[in-house]
């Protein structure tokens, strides 16, 4: 079995695929209303009727999870550009972030699935809670970028280009 090498920065795929996921999530965050009005109707024993938007949030939501599998798929073939640490408190927060986006980009859409197919309130009260956390994370994700992109210039940022050779 052959070691797999760090790459110098990540795939044009491993790139894409975290774009596209962004966009998705930030598409479900702009119509999540349509999707809490037609559950609220469902709960209240009423018929939720077709929406669109509702179609685009499952739809966006299990395409977060594909993605994230993908990904995670792609980082244990590929492997990731060596981590940019500028203290190891930094490294254990960055790491703990990474682990916490990747979990909530699965379990978030499971979670709404079993709340809305199998209607299990739990299960949507979990999806609420955990929209918050993954909204934390995100800005957590997007502020650590920026902190080593203008405050230590350590060149981080490079990574998300696709490496040349």
């Amino acid at each position: 079995m052959r070691a797999i090498t760090a790459p110098l920065g990540y795939s044009r795929l491993q790139i894409a695929l975290h774009w596209f996921a962004f966009a998705l999530i930030a598409q479900q965050y702009v119509f999540k209303d349509a999707m809490s009005a037609a559950w609220d109707r469902i709960t209240e024993g009423l018929e939720a009727g077709f929406d669109p938007l509702v179609l685009v949030h499952v739809a966006g939501g299990a395409l977060v999870m594909i993605f994230a599998l993908w990904r995670l798929v792609l980082r244990a073939r590929r492997g990731v550009p060596p981590v940019i640490e500028a203290s190891k408190v930094q490294g254990i927060l960055a790491k703990l972030t990474h682990v916490g986006l990747y979990a909530l980009m699965i379990l978030m859409p499971v979670s709404g699935a079993v709340a809305w197919f199998g209607g299990v309130e739990t299960a949507a009260q979990g999806h609420n809670v955990m929209k918050i956390i993954l909204l934390a994370l995100i800005a957590l994700h997007i502020v650590g970028a920026l902190y080593h992109q203008f405050i230590l210039r350590d060149g981080m940022l490079s990574r998300m280009r696709p490496a040349q050779g």
